[in-house]
């Protein structure tokens, strides 16, 4: 237990923002600590476990002459390199806070390096998707897996790949929207692995979603599923578009089945591919964490 007489205690600016909607409670929380400045990774671990969200992330100085900012980024139990709803969420609350981008692009500093952010005319944040760590088709023993495990035949998939740019997503493409929605995996069969699935809607309507996705993924009861996930949402794209598998900009649904509505917009300007969506506020104010002086212990 850590010595209390050795802890500064101070309270710190705080944004709940709820990332991938313009609506709130319908996309996917963030917790965001403004200022990480003095506190020790245990304290940043210990309150991401606290506030039982899937990602909390940590405002610090750049370190990168060429960043806006850095970020920490915790789930539950472990730091992340990257992860994308983090990355627009805490981007939008350090502009709520006033911060000042150096140019019209937004850099952001964190575990895998430089992260560009650009704002479009619509009110959305976007992130360039960091490149793909692995790629190419999954194993035959791998995909036999997640066909038992979604509880589907072979025939209900039509393409499959590693989807792996820091979380080792496995993606897997279905003949449609309404197969995806309808899934009722089996945690026992697919509880350790990260799986991603998408399908195309066939008919939609001007202005609403092409694809749905679901992120499936260990959590405490064998199988969690995430609201909206923008490394997944990333990775698709530059797999789908890719292959020629989905055009070069679309916009994607994700949490339909959980009763969320998240709204991932992709887009491919030849070079990059863009990965944006809304984000919006539900709490702000301050919270209480401790800043482990010089020379203090743990006990």
């Amino acid at each position: 237990m850590r010595d209390r007489r050795s802890t500064l205690r101070s309270m710190r600016p705080f944004q709940q923002v709820d990332v991938f909607t313009s609506v709130p409670y319908f996309g996917n929380p963030l917790a965001v600590v403004l200022d990480g400045s003095g506190l020790m990774t245990e304290t940043m671990q210990r309150f991401t476990d606290w506030t039982n969200l899937s990602e909390c992330t940590f405002l610090l100085p750049p370190t990168d002459p060429a960043a806006d900012y850095k970020v920490r980024i915790f789930c539950p139990g472990r730091e992340l390199p990257f992860a994308g709803h983090p990355t627009l969420g805490t981007c939008h609350a350090w502009l709520a806070a006033g911060g000042q981008p150096k140019s019209d692009v937004i850099v952001q500093e964190c575990g895998a390096g430089l992260v560009r952010i650009r704002q479009s005319p619509n009110a959305t944040l976007a992130f360039a998707a960091p490149p793909l760590t692995r790629s190419g088709p999954l194993s035959d023993a791998d995909l036999d897996q997640i066909v038992r495990g979604l509880r589907i035949s072979h025939d209900d998939v039509v393409a499959h790949s590693w989807c792996d740019n820091g979380p080792n997503w496995r993606g897997v493409l279905l003949r449609d929207a309404e197969l995806v929605l309808g899934l009722r995996p089996d945690p026992a069969i697919i509880g350790e692995w990260d799986v991603g699935v998408v399908g195309a809607h066939l008919d939609p309507a001007p202005g609403e979603p092409q694809f749905e996705l679901r992120a499936f993924f260990p959590g405490g009861s064998g199988l969690t599923e995430d609201p909206v996930t923008g490394s997944l949402n990333a990775a698709v794209a530059q797999w789908l578009i890719g292959a020629g598998l989905a055009p070069s900009s679309y916009l994607a649904a994700q949490g339909t089945a959980i009763r969320r509505a998240g709204r991932i917009h992709v887009e491919s300007d030849g070079t990059d591919i863009w990965i944006g969506g809304h984000s919006v506020t539900c709490i702000a104010g301050t919270v209480a964490l401790d800043e482990m002086p010089e020379g203090a212990t743990v006990r």
